[in-house]
């Protein structure tokens, strides 16, 4: 079965894929699954066009000369937005040369973009493809691994596509990633009161780097804790227009985060949140969205005791809103549909469950009006699967990824054993 994958990741990864903004695509008789305001349509059709969606329903007659993809017995989703990846910063976790994930310069740290250091060819990327992902966010880390570097912050991260072309950038600056758990207390001084006294100093920091530049230029400031880089990347922190993407575990971090960010008026997503389902009625309150592993259900630590794998139902019924993750960076990210099916398995809705792999991380991270759900006018991002997309044994048939200008169909993948097999639609 490895070697089955291997062969398929590979080829995926090297055939060539025609650009359809030369023609029309329609996907017919398929129960589709819109994440939008069409809801679930149980026979209905996709129409596709120079890239973009050009319609969502049922009763839709396919344009004349398009190609038609029969769905009939299959389900068509938006492609899957995976979340706290590593796509093209990280190839082999042993070989430093291939890691540009994470910087170790004390000098620079929310200045650090992992947008510089994309690669489009990793062999990361098509295996991911073949788990429906068509877009991702990549996170940071911090340079020390765990522990050890005096900074704040990891740096910023960006949403990126898995299409088959040389940008695979899709949006810089989408977050800054800051660590408020056991980790980040321990580069802080060994204590979370002393993390978050220096978060609150550099956030007054830059403000007063914001009402003094010229005064900064000349030479006149204050003591300041960070870089003019650093300074400068955490402006859109201070003024809301770039969310913190929070890494904190336990119940009483959440609590502090809270009014951390009602107080600076900062834009936050909590990032791991393993002990979130404890203050599920705050988070909802500050509307808060969650970033989570629907797996996390042992105490690893002392900050994950009340770990639960009914985490996302309870936050789901609280109504907060979530985005899921794989099982490890972006090596698994195919796996991000597998924990979505188990979270369903655990009593969150169906619904819920899709969108938290679809539409829901497109919303927190800003990119909704482009992708997570199969509207006219969207870009092309569209799945078609063999089967319910959160069962294991389901395959998609079809990836179309807007790459750029141009919207792309990898290839008709048909079940993995049988790849050799398979054809390309386009």
């Amino acid at each position: 079965m490895i070697r089955h994958l291997l062969l398929a990741a590979s080829a995926l990864a090297v055939m060539a894929a025609s650009p359809a903004a030369a023609e029309v695509v329609a996907i017919t008789n398929a129960r589709i699954l819109s994440m939008g305001p069409a809801g679930e349509i149980p026979s209905g059709t996709v129409v596709i066009r120079d890239g973009r969606i050009e319609a969502v329903g049922a009763g839709i007659r396919a344009p004349q000369g398009a190609r038609i993809i029969d769905g009939a017995g299959k389900t068509v989703t938006p492609g899957i937005v995976a979340t706290d990846t590593d796509f093209g910063v990280a190839e082999v976790n042993s070989v430093n040369g291939t890691n540009d994930g994470a910087a170790s310069t004390p000098s620079l740290s929310a200045a650090f973009d992992v947008s510089y250091g994309l690669d489009p060819a990793s062999f990361v990327i098509p295996v991911a493809r073949l788990g429906g992902v068509t877009r991702a966010i990549v996170t940071p880390a911090y340079g020390d691994g765990s522990t050890g570097r005096d900074v704040l912050f990891a740096g910023q991260a960006a949403a990126v596509h898995l299409g088959q072309g040389t940008d695979m950038l899709m949006r810089p600056g989408v977050g800054m990633v800051l660590d408020l758990g056991a980790n980040g207390a321990a580069r802080a001084g060994g204590a979370r009161g002393s993390e978050l006294v220096l978060v609150r100093a550099a956030l007054e920091d830059v403000r007063w780097y914001m009402r003094n530049k010229a005064g900064y230029d000349r030479g006149d400031a204050r003591q300041l804790g960070l870089s003019r880089a650093d300074l400068e990347s955490l402006i859109p922190v201070v003024e809301g227009r770039m969310p913190l993407i929070v890494l904190v575990h336990r119940a009483a971090d959440i609590r502090q985060v809270l009014p951390l960010a009602r107080e600076e008026k900062l834009k936050i997503i909590l990032d791991g949140a393993e002990e979130a389902w404890m203050v599920a009625p705050e988070i909802a309150a500050a509307r808060v969205p969650v970033i989570l592993n629907p797996l996390s259900n042992l105490p690893g630590d002392f900050e994950t005791r009340a770990a639960s794998m009914e985490n996302a139902a309870r936050l789901n019924a609280a109504g907060v809103m979530l985005a899921f993750q794989g099982n490890g960076g972006g090596h698994r990210a195919r796996e991000t549909r597998y924990n979505a099916g188990n979270a369903v398995a655990h009593g969150l809705p169906y619904e819920a469950a899709i969108k938290a792999i679809t539409i829901w991380p497109a919303k927190i991270f800003g990119l909704d009006g482009a992708i997570g759900s199969l509207e006219a006018g969207k870009d092309a991002d569209v799945v078609v699967w063999d089967g319910d997309p959160l069962e294991p044994m389901s395959r998609p048939q079809a990836i179309f990824i807007k790459d750029g200008a141009e919207s792309r169909v990898s290839v008709d993948v048909g079940r993995l054993p049988n790849f050799a097999k398979s054809k390309s639609l386009v």
